[in-house]
């Protein structure tokens, strides 16, 4: 059996990191129905840390080509704490990814510092979701924000600007950490057994993250 679980650029990524993922604890341990069941979800579940270990290591050498000091601890345990709109939001690589490595945590502040959000496109936000921006009083009673309200019905832009300008950087720093992520995976080669999840030239595969 091969000891290594991915290459990447050539290096080889060892499957003790992978296994030490692997042996943290997590809920739902042992819940599955059948043994079979349980051998396909356990095979699924080496593809998916080692997803979330290549991530941790592609996101070092990225941060090491961008001059980052990132921690060289990571932490398995993490993983139990993602959230689960981080999940719904994010893909559970990525979230677990974010939980378990500080320099996916590192780059992906750096990316955030790197996004630009034009103040047209704020604005923009706040005329397209009035239904979002509607007072407490206008909400108690019931105010149709599409309909014929008053501009006291609404939040002044002024106050709701910072927050929506938050969000929608956070948006894009995520959207810059998926192209990043994409790209730079491209020329993994994983070892057989921690193929990807989804990559459907196993039986097991799933089309989720």
């Amino acid at each position: 059996m091969t000891e290594h679980a991915a290459l990447v650029q050539g290096e080889a990524i060892p499957r003790e990191r992978v296994n030490a993922l692997l042996e943290a604890p997590r809920r739902g341990a042992g819940n599955c129905a059948t043994s079979h069941n349980e051998s396909a979800h356990e095979r699924q579940r080496r593809r998916w840390a080692t997803q979330v270990v290549v991530a941790d290591e592609l996101a070092r050498r990225a941060c090491q080509e961008r001059g980052l000091a990132t921690p060289d601890e990571v932490s398995p345990a993490r993983i139990l704490a993602v959230a689960e709109t981080d999940v719904a939001n994010l893909g559970s690589i990525v979230a677990a990814t974010l939980a378990h490595s500080p320099a996916a945590r590192t780059l992906l502040a750096e990316l955030e510092g790197e996004q630009h959000v034009p103040e047209t496109a704020v604005q923009d936000y706040y005329d397209r979701n009035r239904d979002r921006f509607l007072t407490p009083e206008a909400l108690r009673r019931g105010v149709d924000p599409f309909g014929a309200p008053a501009p006291q019905d609404f939040v002044p832009y002024t106050h709701a600007r910072d927050g929506i300008a938050h969000e929608l950087r956070r948006a894009a720093t995520h959207r810059a950490f998926f192209d990043w992520f994409d790209r730079a995976r491209a020329g993994v080669e994983y070892a057989t057994g921690h193929e990807h999840p989804g990559d459907p030239s196993h039986p097991d595969h799933e089309h989720r993250h």
